[in-house]
């Protein structure tokens, strides 16, 4: 393995290993496909039957119910593919076949019926199981013994993750608004299909990296995982001995998984099928209600049990990454709106249409965000091909092709709005923002960790909610003149903007510190349990968006759509005022680790 892991090492590209890039635009295609169609689901769903662009009219609660689900399954079967992978296929060929199913999964949405629309997104959950846990699984083992390098390949990596986001909302979502939905999904699949089948025929590259399954079951983090003296591993091996899974352990995990995939499926079945596989009520509580607080409560019962058997200081330590990971829940349940209610609002209540000068600076500016960070890339891969041409060629030739396609796209998509008189602004289109202001301040935000300013990690999650809350702030304060039950108004789009530029640099605070804490905090070998943990926080903060953005209907006819805003500014700017508060006590229960 060192031998395959130092001949990577002898083709660099810009001071990196030619296998990384190999790896970015693998990812770079796969999030292109992943954001470009998920950006289309909520506008899809509720887009009316009799319109140019037919949808399927769904009440929004409805599509919101489903959407949430599918994003909460999104970070389950991780957990699965993870162990997959482990065991039986090795990481690479659980790429290859995580990439083959979205690949069909996307083919079938593009049909757009019932069954094949179902059947789609099936197939993008169980196919992102197999594919995103694996593909940071290669990165840890390329870089093995050679730590010090790996922080700079993740943000190479993440440079790829959101680049992919940055074309696929923009591309696959200027298709399904200007010429039918079909041409949005489908534009997803062929670059799934493409950044497939480049990875496969760069497998020569990667030597037995990733290739045959590991003895032991390592779960990869984008950080440094528990990477201690000798001596801390032995101790850790020692102290999980004391303290193994017990039946009544395995019994709870059991219960409380089956508890909460009865009701992340039962929601939407009830509200759009009128199926209802949970049939009963205890007081005021319906079966679905019941059966996922009785699932939390024996999750709780799991988490106390088990982690009242360590160690004080290891017992602490996991305490404290318990209290993040709730933090963690609340985080996403208000962030992920941008998935629902925030591009609802930007379709129904924003102005988009811009005329005369406005147009025309729109049209410069548009230009410029998507045309200076194509170059840059296709740069990039420039400088692979002539690394890596001689090894593998075929997998240079799909890259090629991918960029062919992708810069005709970009061209026709500037070409027909240069050409309009005046300009409309796509739905879809304020998704980009995220990933661009993510681009452009992360080494900000980088800089501020490593200087004497870092702040403790509460502090961090702390302002990361509370910079989420002024951005619904902002939001509120827009839509404050829409009367009661309006379905489409006019605010200005500078508010949704400022929206996404607060809830980036919440996100930035908060998201990739998260895991890089519950790397340090928790013992080696319960690492891959708690990471399942950390992953069952952001699944539950996924379905909690979904359920909440649902109620927009109910909240802004019952009293605005201000007032909907307003509760989403009010909760997380709280929540964040109580992880300041509690800064002392969790800086003590982290017993010095920063």
């Amino acid at each position: 393995m060192n031998t395959d892991i130092e001949n990577l090492f002898k083709d660099k590209v810009i001071g990196h290993p030619a296998g990384l890039f190999v790896l970015f635009f693998t990812e770079m295609w796969e999030r292109f496909s992943f954001y470009g169609m998920r950006i289309l689901l909520v506008l899809f769903l509720t887009a009316p039957i009799l319109s140019d662009n037919p949808g399927w009219e769904w009440p929004r609660e409805h599509a919101l119910a489903l959407i949430g689900t599918y994003a909460s399954l999104l970070y389950l079967t991780p957990i699965v593919g993870g162990w997959i992978a482990d065991k039986i296929t090795g990481y690479r060929i659980a790429v290859v076949i995580g990439c083959l199913i979205m690949t069909l999964g996307h083919a079938s949405m593009a049909l757009e019926t019932t069954m094949s629309f179902y059947f789609g997104l099936a197939l993008l959950v169980i196919g992102t199981g197999f594919f995103k846990p694996n593909i940071t699984s290669i990165i840890s083992e390329m870089y093995k013994g050679k730590e010090s390098k790996k922080d700079g390949a993740y943000t190479i990596f993440y440079m790829g993750v959101n680049s992919g986001a940055f074309f696929g909302m923009m591309l696959c979502g200027y298709l399904a608004e200007n010429f039918g939905w079909s041409w949005g999904f489908g534009l997803a699949g062929i670059f799934m299909l493409l950044g497939m089948l480049q990875f496969y025929f760069a497998k020569n590259l990667f030597g037995s990296i990733g290739g045959k399954p590991s003895k032991v079951h390592e779960v990869e983090l984008p950080q440094n995982i528990n990477e201690g003296s000798p001596e801390e591993h032995d101790s850790t091996e020692n102290e999980e001995k004391l303290n193994p899974f017990t039946k009544l352990d395995y019994i709870l995990i059991v219960l409380s998984a089956v508890g909460g995939l009865l009701y992340l499926f039962n929601d939407p079945l009830e509200k759009i099928g009128n199926i209802d596989l949970l049939p009963f009520s205890v007081g005021d509580l319906n079966g679905s209600n019941v059966v996922v607080l009785a699932a939390l409560v024996l999750f709780l019962i799991l988490l106390v049990t088990r982690v009242s058997r360590y160690i004080p200081i290891v017992r602490d330590r996991i305490i404290a990454v318990s209290i993040f990971g709730l933090f963690t829940v609340f985080f996403f349940a208000f962030f992920e709106q941008s998935l629902g209610s925030m591009t609802l609002f930007a379709r129904d209540y924003t102005e988009r249409a811009l005329e005369g000068n406005s147009a025309m600076v729109f049209k410069v500016i548009d230009a410029l965000l998507t045309t200076v960070p194509l170059i840059i890339i296709t740069w990039v891969l420039f400088l692979l091909a002539k690394k890596t041409f001689a090894k593998i060629g075929m997998s240079n030739i799909i890259l090629a092709i991918a960029f062919i396609g992708i810069w005709a796209l970009v061209l026709y998509r500037l070409a027909d709005k240069f050409s309009q008189e005046g300009n409309e602004v796509d739905a879809t289109w304020f998704g980009i923002l995220n990933s661009f202001f993510i681009i452009t301040l992360a080494p900000l935000f980088s800089k501020w960790w490593e200087s004497k300013y870092n702040p403790s990690a509460a502090m961090k999650y702390g302002l990361g909610l509370i910079l989420l809350g002024l951005g619904f702030a902002i939001l509120s304060y827009g839509a404050s003149d829409i009367p009661s039950g309006a379905k489409t108004a006019s605010v200005s789009m500078v508010f949704l903007i400022l929206a996404y530029l607060l809830h980036t640099m919440g996100e930035l605070c908060l998201s990739p510190v998260g895991l890089s804490y519950l790397s340090k905090l928790v013992p080696a070998r319960m690492i891959g349990f708690m990471f399942g943990v950390w992953y069952l926080a952001i699944a539950v903060g996924q379905k909690a968006a979904g359920t909440m953005g649902g109620m927009i209907d109910k909240i802004s006819e019952q009293y605005s759509l201000g007032t909907f805003f307003l509760i989403f500014t009010l909760i997380p700017i709280g929540v964040g005022m109580i992880s300041i508060v509690l800064n002392p006590v969790l800086k003590k229960l982290m017993h010095g680790v920063r």
